[in-house]
């Protein structure tokens, strides 16, 4: 059983006993979050489309830790103007379990 689940805009699929990576969310390791955002659910081939949600369904989880991304290196030039601007960047995620979808 899986289901496509808007976590902060952004589309993901999950599977139950699986776990992903998601933007950072607030809450320390080992909390539970729910997911309400249900768009669509699929029971070994039984669809279910929301309208734009499913209702009734709600995604449930345990949040195992906070970890950052690959550092992106942003560097801006303008040749002949002596103008140079380097910046770096890394992103926050937060690794979920998924216990249960239903």
């Amino acid at each position: 059983m899986y289901a496509i689940v808007e976590i902060a805009g952004i589309q993901t699929k999950v599977e139950s006993g699986k776990f992903f990576y998601t933007n950072k969310l607030s809450g320390n390791e080992g909390d539970a979050v729910e997911f309400a955002n249900v768009l669509l659910t699929d029971d070994n081939g039984n669809l279910t489309v929301g309208a734009p949600f499913v209702d009734g369904v709600k995604v449930t989880g345990t949040i195992q830790g906070h970890a950052k991304g690959d550092k992106v290196i942003v560097f801006k030039k303008k040749r002949r103007k002596g103008y140079k601007k380097k910046n770096g960047h890394r992103q926050q995620y937060t690794k979920v379990l998924i216990n249960t979808i239903g």
